[in-house]
């Protein structure tokens, strides 16, 4: 384990070099972490991107990026990056309810009309060169912004996104001015944004030739209007989904071309001259490195006296039988799988945001949680209800003592992990994250909803671990048992996706098309489960029971959820 730990630490090291290296432009880019109070009291977060050709005495065109749904600033990196080494000033805008704006989303026109208000008032910043670039609702956020004040921008660059969509003003071919649509072509919300199911077919709708001005099929890369009058339209499709315009050199490529044609920036570059990848490279060597400590950190700190309760007698041999044993595995395989989708659709009706749960999608996900633990809790049931047995054997003592060992270890270790995090916030504003899957840290309301939701993903985690390694399942080394586990409860998620997928890279649509939000949820399963099945199969061989390895899981899954998703309601402490 001590030589996993020092590999974890050389990938946070060098990750965390190299991402600061690229987003800062190795000194050329200064980063800061701004926010302000709108006029309605709320609070904004954004990342500010500052070359360092701007100065009040030349100030620089300026470019206002926007993420999208239940993502973060940080999100928009690979778009803000690029921007920023041609002289723009870019501000990469919290939304409304994400990362460390006030709540609640969707509010204010999601948060754009303010943030294009702070960009113009820039002292570094030209006022008269101002651009708008959105990825999907981010591209809602711009629109909001562009309505708001029509006179303050020159240009816009909406990926993965439309207009008349969610409250977000119809498009036409004046409004909004000069505009590149960047539309890839395995984009999973084609039929929500522009109402045809079959995304490389969008050219030949209604909204979008309404959009570009013209009665025929919308052609890729084809100019339409005019630069000069505002009225410019054009389209690019790269061969993308959704979420991949965010590691697309042609959707970036695109979008920078667009501001230095329309904006005159002081130092373009060719649009394909690119380094943003190196700075993802470098944060998933940190999130690589970070989910390699969670074992070593809990390896020492378990032997440590004060936490030797938290290890009890081994486990006896399984004697469940097979059948039983099979049952157990499709609980953990399959039933998750077939609830996702519905489990999270009817959330919406009988969970919604609340101020008590403010986070809609975290409550999709806990509904799905304990409806796939209900069924493992009704399985390990069965699975001993035939035979007297001494559960304590089978894992699951019964102490108070041996539980609360078990939760202050979980505790340091995740407590350990949060510092590394929030440390490398603080000095380099850099979280840890590959494309969609982020850790980040906390902001003191998202805590306190942090500290709600974890007493759910807690049960959930305890039933899933005890249907994980029922008797029986035990024979093999840790290590196998551990592959064998994560292999089992992502690989029902990796058939989900690719079942999801296919036809859509096939020239349709997704399987289930009314799903492509929630398909976007699911490949971040498929790490996450990975990673939650080695961390509770090596816990519990080490300690013999389950507690400690779902403690780990449930603090580490619930600050996920909660930091990197939208908080859709006011909580109620709000108000106190």
């Amino acid at each position: 384990m001590l030589r996993v730990a020092l590999v974890g630490i050389i990938l946070i090291f060098t990750g965390a070099f190299l991402a600061h290296e690229v987003q800062t432009g190795s000194g050329s880019i200064q980063i800061e972490d701004v926010r302000w109070q709108t006029a309605d009291g709320d609070t904004l977060s954004a990342l500010l991107y500052v070359p360092e050709s701007a100065s009040a005495e030349t100030p620089a065109p300026g470019i206002l990026a926007v993420h999208g749904y239940i993502n973060s600033r940080e999100t928009q990196s690979g778009f803000a990056i690029e921007f920023a080494r041609r002289g723009f000033v870019v501000l990469a805008l919290d939304q409304a309810g994400h990362g460390y704006s006030s709540p609640p989303a969707f509010a204010n026109g999601f948060g754009g009309p303010a943030a294009l208000e702070y960009l113009r008032e820039l002292p570094i910043v030209d006022p008269m060169r101002i651009g708008l670039e959105g990825h999907s609702m981010g591209g809602w956020t711009v629109l909001m912004a562009a309505a708001a004040h029509p006179q303050s921008y020159q240009a816009m660059v909406l990926a993965g996104s439309s207009t008349g969509t969610f409250g977000a003003p119809e498009g036409t071919s004046e409004f909004p001015r000069n505009l590149k649509l960047v539309f890839s072509l395995y984009d999973e919300f084609s039929g929500f944004m522009w109402n045809e199911p079959i995304p490389a077919d969008i050219v030949i709708t209604p909204k979008l030739k309404q959009l570009f001005g013209t009665s025929a099929t919308v052609v890729e890369g084809q100019l339409y209007g005019s630069i000069e009058e505002g009225s410019a339209r054009e389209l690019a499709m790269p061969p993308v989904t959704h979420p991949g315009d965010h590691l697309s050199r042609q959707a970036i490529g695109t979008a920078v071309d667009w501001f230095q044609r329309t904006l005159s920036p002081p130092a373009p570059r060719p649009q394909l001259e690119q380094t943003w990848y190196f700075k993802e490279l470098g944060t998933l060597l940190m999130l690589l490195g970070l989910a390699l400590l969670v074992l070593p950190l809990f390896e020492l700190i378990a032997k440590q006296k004060f936490f030797l309760a938290a290890t009890t007698e081994s486990v006896a041999d399984g004697n469940t039988p097979a059948i039983w044993r099979k049952v157990a595995l499709l609980s953990t395989v399959v039933v998750p799988v077939l609830l996702f989708f519905p489990l999270q659709t009817v959330a919406n009706l009988v969970l919604p945001s609340s101020p008590l749960l403010p986070q809609q999608i975290t409550n999709g996900v806990v509904l799905w949680a304990w409806g796939s633990g209900l069924v493992a809790t009704i399985v390990m049931w069965f699975s001993l209800s035939h035979r007297e047995v001494d559960i304590a054997r089978l894992g699951l003592p019964t102490k108070l003592r041996v539980m609360t060992s078990a939760l202050l270890l979980a505790l340091t270790v995740v407590g350990v992990l949060y510092l590394i995090v929030l440390t490398t916030h603080e000095w380099l504003l850099l979280d840890y994250r590959f494309w969609v899957v982020a850790l980040k840290s906390m902001s003191a309301d998202q805590f306190k909803v942090f500290i709600i939701y974890l007493p759910f993903f807690a049960a959930f985690f305890l039933a899933l671990s005890a249907a994980t390694h029922l008797p029986g399942q035990r024979l093999l080394s840790a290590a196998q048992d551990a592959t064998r586990n994560a292999l089992s409860l992502s690989g029902g998620f990796v058939f989900l996706l690719i079942a999801q997928y296919l036809p859509l890279f096939l020239g349709g649509s997704l399987l289930i098309a009314s799903q492509p939000l929630l398909t976007i949820v699911a490949l971040q399963f498929v790490p996450l489960l990975a990673l939650i099945a080695i961390i509770s199969t090596i816990c519990f061989h080490r300690t013999h029971n389950i507690y400690t390895g779902a403690f780990i899981n449930s603090l580490l899954v619930t600050w996920y959820m909660v930091a990197g998703t939208a908080t859709q309601a006011v909580p109620f402490w709000s108000g106190i």
